[in-house]
């Protein structure tokens, strides 16, 4: 078993050490942008007609089968060709022509392949019972008590997995936490009075208040680089099952279509709400492992911020949003329905591999 390996360099103390000057932050920025992530591998032929032709110009794109007959939240192929048009909303890939985000014929596929995203949510998701919109905030609270889906993974996070097992875990949860924020804060725009200003100031928190090195995205880089792990964006997108990518496609999903302002809104707040205690046992296991302090920071700084954030997400966003919006009130429901039942499966799938003396990512190479 191989020892953690230190982080290469840590990031300011979170807890009111002084600011350092601006132009010390503005250093590590200095010069070019690095080059967006590539385009992933293909994992099926909709994914290998797909990328094919996002390596070329933007044209009229000829009529594609898109369902092989899996699950939509298993199906490979699916979930990496949607993971591919998302992310032109994003960071974008290298060699990839900028038009593409909005071509017309993109979006129509794009449309399909999220048809089969939402069929897949709900045949797997239980949408809950509907409730008046003054008992939105008590029914996530229910909802969030009963979404233990990943108790069982955090408990062996902190208690029994050795450093192979928590690379892998970061690495499946770096797709989604080296742009942590961005999907939900498509919301912004689309929201007014109380609910808006809710929204705001969670995020402000997740993009560290302004400051750089706060930010929760980059944390995470540095739990990366303190596990020995690549900390550039995009990088292990090709390791992981579909079962991660549709976690995250749901977000952007939920994220871009205004019509699931609701659904958002009320995934944002399961994240909230069922964070603190997974995040404090993640700490737990990493000092176990004899981590640091910069590398185990961005769970602690989940633990208490997550804890305030559970108020706020529940009350002064999702219930000022439900009493504005009386008809979507299920929707916010329905929202942290699927993200606490993604959990569920996001956990089912790594234990259940691990179980079985296997990797949880793909291509079988170590770390």
């Amino acid at each position: 078993m191989q020892p953690l390996k230190p982080a290469k360099r840590t990031h300011p103390d979170q807890t009111g050490a002084p600011r350092p000057p601006a132009v010390a932050g503005l250093a590590e920025d200095a010069g070019p942008a690095p080059a967006p992530p590539r385009l992933p591998e293909a994992r099926g032929p909709l994914s290998a007609f797909l990328f094919g032709r996002l390596a070329g110009a933007p044209r009229e794109l000829e009529e594609v089968a898109v369902d092989s007959g899996e699950p939509a939240l298993h199906d490979e192929d699916l979930q990496i060709a949607l993971y591919a048009c998302y992310e032109l909303h994003y960071q974008g890939f290298d060699g990839v022509d900028e038009r593409w985000e909005w071509h017309p014929s993109l979006l129509r596929l794009r449309a399909r392949l999220e048809r089969r995203l939402e069929e897949g949510l709900a045949r797997a998701v239980r949408r809950p019972a509907p409730v008046r919109a003054q008992r939105v905030p008590a029914a996530l609270a229910e909802l969030a008590a009963g979404g233990d889906g990943d108790s069982l993974l955090a408990d062996h996070l902190a208690h029994d997995a050795g450093p192979e097992r928590f690379r892998e875990f970061v690495v499946h949860r770096s797709v989604y936490q080296l742009k942590e924020a961005d999907p939900h804060t498509w919301a912004i725009p689309r929201l007014r009075g109380r609910a808006k200003a809710a929204l705001v100031e969670i995020q402000a928190d997740e993009y560290g208040g302004g400051r750089r090195e706060r930010m929760h995205a980059e944390l995470y880089r540095a739990t990366m680089r303190g596990l020995g792990l690549c900390d550039d964006y995009g990088h292990y997108v090709d390791r992981v099952p579909a079962i991660t990518l549709a976690a995250l496609a749901t977000m952007s999903l939920f994220g871009l279509h205004r019509r699931h302002r609701g659904a958002l809104l009320g995934h944002l707040a399961a994240l909230e709400m069922t964070s603190s205690q997974p995040n404090a046992k993640y700490a737990r296991g990493l000092r176990r492992l004899g981590a640091d302090a910069a590398t185990a920071r961005f769970y602690d700084e989940h633990v208490q911020a997550d804890a305030v954030h559970e108020q706020l997400a529940a009350h002064d966003m999702c219930g000022a949003f439900a009493a504005a919006h009386p008809s979507l009130a299920g929707e916010v429901l329905f929202g942290a329905a699927c993200c606490l039942t993604l959990e569920r499966l996001f956990a089912r799938h790594l234990l259940g591999r691990w179980e079985a003396g296997e990797s949880s990512l793909r291509g079988g190479e170590p770390l």
